[in-house]
């Protein structure tokens, strides 16, 4: 029975999460921290990581880039695994979250689904074999709520796509402020915000006198809860590392 921390357990996705754990019988949540700490399930919530008193094995993020350090903090004091699966860290921050996997085992992705890095896989195999006469351009979907824009999986995507390119890639956030024709080495990044979209993913290779378009569409918050529950289980057992979904799925 793996012991889960919940982090953001108040969230959309942190409730997500604790009715997905119910149903199982591997692992289940024995605490909670949140900003709001009014309970909802059978679990206490704390306001903060250094209010935990509770036993447990792992811990999993749903919450706000603001309370990486001091999960950071608590994973290292207490030696818990950390399935990090928060989106819009900075660069300094993603740095810190690797010097942790040192010495802890950390499972950090921008996105938890099987079907999105599949897509991945997808579109770094399509950059290989289409080369530079295709122009690459993602556009990614969500909710009105989301905050950070690009997604966290728009860019891992255009990071997998730029790791087996030759050239060196830029990103294209805004190209309505640069009046000139396209770069070649350029991945053009756009995101739509608006109603209930849970998520949607579109990778656009663009040639000569033809198209190739990739796909990934969420229909439900639960397949990111079940990913990121899988990771928890899974990273329980594992040594200090940095590890995402390619570790899972072998």
């Amino acid at each position: 029975m793996t012991r889960i921390l919940l982090c953001g357990c108040n969230g959309k996705m942190g409730r997500v999460i604790a009715a997905c754990v119910k149903e199982r019988e591997d692992c289940k949540i024995v605490a909670g921290i949140d900003i709001h700490t009014d309970p909802f399930g059978d679990f206490p919530v704390h306001a903060s990581p250094s209010e935990v008193q509770e036993e447990a094995d792992v811990v999993i993020d749903f919450s706000h880039p603001a309370l990486l350090s001091p999960l950071l903090q608590f994973g290292l004091e207490h030696k818990l695994p950390l399935v990090l699966c928060t989106t819009g860290y900075n660069h300094d921050q993603v740095n810190a979250l690797k010097q942790a996997s040192h010495k802890i085992p950390v499972f950090y992705s921008g996105n938890m689904s099987l079907g999105i890095n599949l897509l991945i896989g997808l579109s770094k195999k399509a950059a290989q074999v289409l080369g530079e006469d295709f122009d690459i351009e993602i556009i990614e979907k969500h909710h009105n709520q989301k905050i950070d824009a690009p997604s966290g999986t728009a860019l891992m995507i255009a990071d997998a796509i730029s790791s087996v390119e030759d050239r060196q890639m830029t990103y294209m956030y805004d190209r309505h402020s640069q009046r000139k024709k396209r770069d070649k080495n350029e991945i053009g990044m756009h995101s739509v915000r608006g109603g209930t979209i849970v998520g949607e993913h579109e990778v656009i290779f663009a040639g000569p006198h033809e198209v190739i378009t990739l796909s990934h569409s969420a229909q439900s918050k639960e397949i990111f809860a079940n990913g990121s529950i899988n990771a928890a289980v899974f990273l329980a057992k594992q040594p200090a590392g940095l590890y995402d979904m390619s570790d899972l799925l072998k």
